[in-house]
């Protein structure tokens, strides 16, 4: 029995040697994301005025996942630019295969019908605070621009949770991510010119502070 005992850890050792652990898929890195010094200034240059009004309001005024050349579209492009190993079908450009990992709470998907492709600014917020005004093409280009950090690949259930909130009211689970989704977040404000609010700013300055 005593025999049995000490083989334990060299049995466990070898075992664990035998299985090989899977590193995680990489993280996503959506384009022109500031400096945490540059983000700084964006943020201290913002405009602050408290949110405009919901009227008239309707995602469908912020036409998404637009043609982006051939059958692919914009969430398809994503799901491609944020996955590890993606297959698209060669017919409609749907991911069939590919790994996703999730920055905000760190899991992992191998089925692209467990990823969303979040607006980092969610439409509504951005129509409080200036997309009201926008023509529908200014919001179209908005809703799908692949050249900011407004668009980026998570588990969907993560991104019914977020829903419309601001920072203010919902952060990453992952507090290593903070720094990384407010400097996304104000990329996006300042690159549309857009507003925040007092308690936004806020929030965005203590994640900054964790840069």
């Amino acid at each position: 029995m005593r025999t049995a005992t000490l083989l334990l850890p060299l049995f466990a050792a070898l075992w664990t040697e035998a299985i090989p652990v899977p590193n995680p898929a990489p993280e996503p890195t959506p384009p022109n994301i500031p400096s945490s010094t540059s983000a700084q200034s964006a943020l201290n240059a913002l405009t602050v005025r408290p949110w405009g009004s919901t009227t008239g309001y309707s995602r469908d005024l912020f036409p998404h996942w637009s043609s982006q050349g051939g059958a692919c579209n914009t969430r398809e492009v994503v799901l491609k630019r944020d996955g590890t190993n993606v297959v698209q079908s060669a017919d409609t450009c749907a991911a069939v295969s590919g790994t996703w990992y999730s920055p905000y709470e760190g899991g992992t998907q191998t089925n692209a019908a467990d990823i969303d492709i979040d607006h980092v600014v969610a439409l509504s917020n951005a129509w409080k605070s200036g997309a009201s005004s926008w023509s529908t093409a200014t919001r179209q280009r908005f809703a799908n621009d692949l050249n900011i950090p407004e668009l980026i690949a998570v588990t969907d259930f993560i991104n019914a949770g977020k829903g419309d909130k601001g920072p203010e009211e919902w952060k990453p689970s992952r507090t290593s991510y903070h720094c990384t989704y407010a400097r996304m977040w104000i990329g996006v404000k300042n690159s549309y010119g857009l507003s925040v609010t007092s308690a936004e700013k806020s929030a965005l300055q203590s994640m900054l502070n964790t840069c």
